[in-house]
């Protein structure tokens, strides 16, 4: 399995990352975790400089694609050089975005018959690319989600690895990170945010 997170330069630390460290619990030879940038290195919005380890067009060959967010989402989305490299189809990809990635899914028209979940700055500009914006941290409807809020990148990477490797890896990954004396809790309200959206075959 190979996942890949689209990450642009002003990218937001806490979405690449926190999905970065949780997806990477998974300890498997065929499982990989990759930033995927069209630069060599991109700089987030508070100066942190990551290197690349594929290729935009490399990532739209991976199973499951996520798009982070950034202080320069709306730049990317009229790129459109910079937006005609991302190929994505839900029916070949696991298809999520977090924040102001939202934006991106949008211009793609990924998201023309489904509401989304995005930040509250993002939202009047997914608003006016014709979508639904939820008041939630997450929804997901058949092979494509999104999130809302920094934080809530807890919950796309639940989703993901209870889709791809089953319910109880992805409760033992979130477990791990989760702080001490609130596990529990924590892997509950992951669960039951995502349960809705999880297909009655995810194992468990």
């Amino acid at each position: 399995m190979h996942i890949s997170l689209l990450t642009f330069d002003g990218f937001n630390e806490l979405d690449t990352l926190i999905a970065l460290g949780i997806l990477n619990r998974v300890k498997k030879q065929n499982w990989r975790v990759s930033i995927a940038s069209p630069t060599r290195t991109v700089r987030s919005m508070n100066g942190v400089v990551l290197e690349r380890h594929i290729s935009l067009e490399e990532a739209c060959k991976t199973e499951v694609v996520l798009v982070g967010s950034g202080s320069k989402t709306r730049e990317i989305a009229n790129d459109h050089s910079l937006m005609g490299q991302i190929d994505l189809n839900p029916r070949h990809h696991l298809i999520g975005a977090q924040c102001s990635g939202t934006l991106l899914l949008a211009k793609l028209g990924l998201l023309s018959d489904i509401p989304a979940c995005t930040d509250l700055t993002t939202r009047p500009w997914v608003e006016e690319a014709g979508i639904e914006v939820l008041d939630q941290a997450f929804h997901a409807s058949g092979n494509i989600a999104t999130a809302g809020g920094c934080l809530a990148s807890q919950y796309l990477a639940f989703w993901v690895l209870a889709r791809t490797e089953g319910l109880k890896a992805a409760e033992n990954a979130l477990h791990y990170v989760a702080p001490v004396g609130e596990k529990e809790d924590y892997v509950a309200r992951a669960r039951d945010i995502t349960r809705p959206f999880l297909s009655a075959t995810v194992a468990t």
